[in-house]
């Protein structure tokens, strides 16, 4: 087995390994260490003297014996932690995968975005701290705090480690699903730094969706979200240049996309969507097998695009959504009608000085022929991004506008 074939064995086996050892003993911090150790263990022996027949049972076995030894050298518990230093054996490993039941821990409502996100990368993506810290540009330190407090915060709160039933179970696979679909975002439109793209956060959050659609493949929105992402990633290689500049959708080379990915997403497309409920993910990964199913620009469906944003924009109001509906409503009835809808996001908080409103506003004028005002919104939206690929784009359509004949 390959270096990555023994990186992508232990990635997928640690959550289940996590998720093993949280039920049995209730512990997160030390089993999530104890884990860890085991993780370690197996790089170190596994290359040289090859995988176990039973690599999950392996695992389990060496991390409940080192969370043991740390129970056992805990002087004042002694006796209660000798009733439960049961040495585990592979046969001893139940089939059940608790993946599922992990993420749902990971995002337990008492905890903010933010940490919902650090912590299912932790503990269910198998990232280090270090690596979770880089993705989001803040000290390991402050990361692993983070990190830190969101554990004691399901401590203090007394989750007990099983799903949930009924409609909170329902709730929960919702913050679960965000959850995913932020790591995602993050991962193919990096908010800052030098990079376009975070491929290893876009890849962790499709892996995490792929299991959790495994378990839930009935899911209108499981299914949604899984297809949404897969039809996004497809374009990936094809958004920047080999220097790493932004290329937009319309001029990117469709003959570049990744069939295989878009042909997996199209058939999930059309899962999602046989069944009777309608949800804010499936609408979103219909619109983008809209785009993924014409051949070139030119050929984009916008009055089916418009009508799935329309669709979207009723059931889940967002002014992203709605900043989204103006692009296709530009692209069927014009830029004045893309403009106009653009107005009604100026009072809106979320949006104040948002680079994406900017941006979109400055291409609207751009195309009205009011080249002054798209340069000024280009580069007042290339000011507002932290992202430094987005920033070079920004500058060189303002400079652009700048130089049109009438400017």
């Amino acid at each position: 087995m390959t270096a990555r074939g023994f990186e992508d064995l232990l990635r997928e086996l640690t959550p289940q390994v996590l998720g093993t050892l949280v039920a049995r003993y209730g512990r997160f911090e030390g089993c999530e260490d104890a884990v860890q150790e085991a993780v370690l263990a197996a790089t170190v022996q596994w290359p040289a003297e090859g995988v176990p027949g039973n690599p999950r049972g392996w695992l389990v076995t060496v991390a409940s014996r080192r969370l043991i030894d740390q129970l056992r050298s805990d002087h004042a518990r002694r006796e209660r932690e000798s009733a439960t230093a049961v040495e585990v054996v592979p046969e001893d490993v139940p089939d059940t995968d608790d993946t599922l039941v992990l993420l749902f821990l990971c995002c337990h409502p008492t905890l903010t975005a933010a940490s919902q996100t650090a912590l299912t990368l932790r503990a269910v993506g198998g990232l280090t701290t270090a690596e979770i810290a880089r993705a989001f540009l803040v000290p390991e330190a402050t990361m692993a705090a983070r990190i830190s407090r969101a554990k004691q915060r399901i401590k203090a709160a007394g989750s007990s480690f099983a799903l949930p039933e009924g409609a909170e179970r329902e709730e929960r696979l919702r913050v679960v699903l965000h959850v995913l679909y932020l790591i995602f975002n993050e991962g193919y439109t990096a908010s800052s730094g030098t990079e376009l793209h975070r491929a290893d956060l876009a890849h962790e959050a499709i892996r995490l969706a792929r299991m959790v659609h495994a378990q839930l493949p009935e899911d209108g929105e499981v299914t949604g979200l899984l297809a949404l992402m897969l039809l996004t990633h497809a374009r990936r290689e094809t958004r920047t240049t080999t220097a790493g500049d932004l290329v937009p959708l319309d001029e990117q080379d469709r003959k570049q996309w990744d069939r295989a990915l878009i042909d997996e997403g199209l058939g999930l497309v059309k899962e999602s969507l046989a069944g009777r409920t309608l949800g804010p993910y499936q609408l979103q990964a219909a619109i983008a097998a809209t785009h993924a199913d014409a051949a070139t620009a030119e050929e984009t469906d916008w009055r089916q695009v418009h009508a799935l944003y329309l669709i979207l924009e009723r059931i889940a109001p967002n002014p992203m959504v709605t900043l989204n509906r103006a692009i296709a409503l530009a692209e069927t009835e014009g830029p004045a009608a893309g403009l106009a809808l653009l107005t009604t996001l100026d009072g809106d908080e979320r949006m104040a000085r948002h680079h994406r409103l900017l941006s979109v506003r400055a291409h609207l004028l751009e195309q009205t022929g009011d080249t002054a005002g798209a340069y000024e919104h280009y580069r007042r939206a290339a000011k507002a991004t932290a992202s430094l690929a987005e920033q070079r784009y920004l500058e060189a359509r303002a400079s652009r506008t700048r130089q049109a004949p009438g400017s």
